[in-house]
């Protein structure tokens, strides 16, 4: 399959066409205009520091459907013994930031570079990009990040300073996603811990179909608050 050069127009190819690893493009900017339009389509970028952008849609796509989500016995005590304290969108600067300072295996540097931060920040503000952060004492130390259309949250990247902060996060993202009903967390790519936490793989053209189902509900924009 031939990667695609984009344009200044922020629109891109069929997600069909990426190759057998998922990526789809490259090029373009991340502007709030074109990072919508490729979330829109089941597209993310995903690239390093000296790189140009890169455009992925993977197949399979692994997804988290909220009442696929495995509340196991250990989480589900630390969650009810209070020791945490979440909050929706008062620390996303902070989340984003420390999420990019998170390593990678096999990966030198972060793919959270400051181009990326400043888009995801400008997504914030326009209402699109949400955050869930984990406080102990006062002090921040887990979170996720993300963006929301329609009935889907579509997971970025999250954190722990602290041992299970980042699995509180994604509790409480899951009871709001239930709360609100919506359909799925896409969670991107197939890793082990995600599976231990519920979430499955499912071939792009039905996450394609499924995310056009979506997109039919409004998108809950602006700050998420406590419900």
């Amino acid at each position: 399959m031939p990667v695609y050069l984009l344009t200044d127009e922020p629109f891109f190819p069929s997600p069909a066409q990426a190759d057998g690893d998922g990526l789809l493009a490259v090029g373009g900017d991340l502007s709030t205009e074109r990072l919508l339009n490729a979330y829109a389509l089941g597209i993310f970028p995903w690239y390093s520091e000296n790189q140009p952008v890169l455009w992925w849609s993977p197949d399979p796509r692994m997804l988290l459907f909220p009442g696929d989500f495995k509340r196991h016995k250990n989480l589900r005590r630390t969650v009810q013994s209070g020791r945490f304290q979440i909050k929706f969108d008062t620390g996303f600067r902070a989340v984003i930031s420390h999420c990019s300072e998170v390593s990678r295996k096999e990966q030198d540097g972060t793919w959270i570079t400051g181009e990326m931060i400043a888009a995801y920040i400008r997504l914030h503000e326009a209402g699109y990009a949400h955050s869930v952060e984990t406080y102990l004492d006062g002090s921040l130390v887990g979170g996720l990040y993300g963006v929301s259309l329609g009935g889907a949250f579509f997971g970025e990247s999250m954190f722990h300073l602290v041992t299970d902060a980042s699995k509180v996060a994604l509790w409480h993202l899951v009871d709001r996603a239930l709360l609100w009903n919506f359909d799925f967390i896409d969670v991107q790519q197939d890793t082990p811990h995600l599976h231990s936490l519920g979430a499955k793989t499912v071939e792009r053209k039905k996450f394609l179909i499924l995310l056009g189902e979506s997109l039919k509900k409004p998108t809950r924009k602006g700050k998420w608050g406590r419900g």
